[in-house]
């Protein structure tokens, strides 16, 4: 089922298309439209966001504001040269949206979906000349934030190498060694 996009949410993805990070005052709105999931029982996740030192404080501000404690930032690391591999080999596919990789995890036909038999394609926001833009984009407003929340002592660093599956195990693990003791936790990472 799909959610039904708000102006924020089509707004954002215009900008995202273009392989450049939504402005804080689109990605903000959306955080406001969703507020009622940061008070779930079983906790929350917010994955890539905040991404600006701005998004961050204003997060801080409202998780504060809502008495929710914000238990860990997870940051996944992942040398330059693997996310681009990374990005640039993925192909979905146009009808049901299966995920392929060119090396990693290939159809049997090159192109078609083993599933549908779609047509596979590169997302625009994969393509080389976007992943270097999302890249720069990330060193000049995201990569502060590490340090915002190792200063409050939040930041957990996990390698992102391996398998979905390892890498997973590898968070779970990390989080769960900090006695994290609901899943109210950031994902920093690039994508």
């Amino acid at each position: 089922m799909e959610c039904e996009q708000t102006p924020a949410m089509r707004e954002a993805i215009g900008y995202m298309r273009g392989g450049e990070l939504v402005p804080d005052t689109i990605v903000w709105e959306i955080v406001r439209e969703r507020r009622a999931c940061l008070n779930c029982v079983g906790g929350f996740i917010l994955d890539g966001f905040p991404r600006t030192l701005g998004q961050a404080e204003a997060l801080q501000k409202l998780l504060e504001e809502e008495g929710i404690p914000l238990d860990a930032v997870v940051n996944y690391e992942l040398p330059f040269s693997e996310i681009v591999a990374r990005l640039g080999g993925r192909r979905t596919c146009e009808t049901c949206k299966a995920v392929y990789h060119v090396t990693e995890r290939p159809p049997k036909s090159a192109g078609h979906c083993d599933k549908c038999n779609g047509n596979l394609l590169q997302r625009e926001d994969d393509r080389p000349e976007s992943v270097a833009v999302r890249l720069d984009a990330y060193n000049r407003s995201t990569a502060p934030l590490i340090e915002f929340y190792r200063n409050l002592g939040l930041l957990v660093r996990i390698p992102a190498f391996g398998t979905p599956d390892e890498i997973r195990s590898r968070s779970i693990e990390v989080l769960q060694s900090r006695r994290v003791s609901q899943v109210s936790y950031v994902s920093m990472h690039e994508f």
